[in-house]
């Protein structure tokens, strides 16, 4: 039997030690370098490191170009959530099966996400502010926050993160709405439940817009002006989906004008985001660098997730989180 050669990261094949050989039963396997054939590719974390869709590093280019280079190449798994770099749609193309780790790192999201709403609610904004200027500024009359309980939270996307964070919300007292793919009967904790194409329907009642979905044509630029100008005065946003969901200009437009109280945002159109842009310096934006899903367990997470959908490979089974 011809080996199956891998393609991946020495840090990867470290991460998986002992773990291919299970997967695998007793198919033979190699690692492959870059720049030769390979059947399966594993798109680590170190690979990818500090690259975005926009800024590629030389290492990441190199090892998509291996990827695209290689002919035999029939199945990429990625440490993301989602699989929208370029490199992605080209192999899928071209009958490549792509998967993805999602909900490897959906609990850290929700925590992440559950932190930005929790930290916008209490002010954490002004109080932070006021403690770099030495500024005894409790909060008072005008100033009070709202209590959270009794409050909609509007959540698009329902996969492991929307739902995470649903739950979240609903023990604060937050009645959740739903925004994904279908609009299926609603599930506790979901009070309603509405199709993507249907989000304006409910945007006038979120109190807070969390955007927790995957980027597809059907999200792309679904948060635009008029989507933004359905919110109550006072609304704030959440977003740990992808930048690209949201029209940015038309965000900071709302921001600017006071529309919108606030918003946490890990995501954006262009990233890194650029040192010009004003949601750096808005004393009602807290701004992260695309790190809601970081933590030191999630590579395990992914590595294990791999190796169960390399074991579906080996044994002709459906991959999981197949794109």
């Amino acid at each position: 039997m011809q080996p199956l050669r891998i393609l991946m990261s020495a840090e990867a094949a470290r991460q998986t030690a002992g773990g291919l050989a299970a997967a695998l039963g007793h198919r033979p396997y190699v690692l492959a370098a870059v720049g030769d054939d390979a059947d399966v590719a594993f798109v680590s974390r170190d690979i990818t490191g500090l690259s975005t869709k926009h800024a590629v590093l030389p290492a990441t280019q190199r090892f998509h170009d291996a990827m695209r280079g290689a002919p035999s190449l029939r199945w990429v798994h990625a440490h993301s959530s989602g699989a929208d770099r370029p490199v992605y749609g080209e192999l899928r193309a071209r009958g490549v099966a792509v998967t993805t780790s999602s909900g490897a790192n959906a609990g850290v999201v929700v925590q992440t996400a559950l932190a930005g709403v929790l930290m916008l609610a209490r002010c954490f904004p002004q109080l932070l502010a006021a403690q770099r200027n030495r500024n005894w500024a409790p909060l008072v009359g005008s100033g009070l926050p709202r209590d959270l309980a009794g409050q909609t939270a509007v959540i698009v996307g329902w996969g492991p993160i929307g739902q995470g964070l649903a739950s979240l919300l609903s023990v604060l007292g937050l009645r959740v709405v739903a925004v994904r793919n279908s609009s299926a009967t609603a599930a506790p904790p979901a009070a309603e439940t509405v199709s993507y194409e249907r989000i304006g329907e409910v945007l006038p009642q979120a109190d807070w817009l969390a955007l927790c979905c995957p980027l597809t044509e059907r999200t792309r630029g679904l948060i635009d002006a008029v989507a933004l100008a359905r919110l109550p005065v006072g609304a704030r946003l959440v977003n740990v989906a992808r930048g690209e969901v949201v029209h940015e200009a038309a965000l900071i437009d709302a921001l600017q004008a006071g529309a919108l109280a606030g918003a946490y945002l890990d995501v954006f159109a262009h990233e890194p985001l650029p040192a010009e842009s004003p949601l750096w310096e808005m004393p009602n934006v807290i701004v992260t660098p695309h790190t809601a899903g970081h933590s030191d367990g999630n590579e395990a997470r992914v590595a294990a997730i791999f190796l169960d959908n390399l074991r579906r490979w080996a044994e002709g089974q459906p991959l999981l989180n197949q794109v």
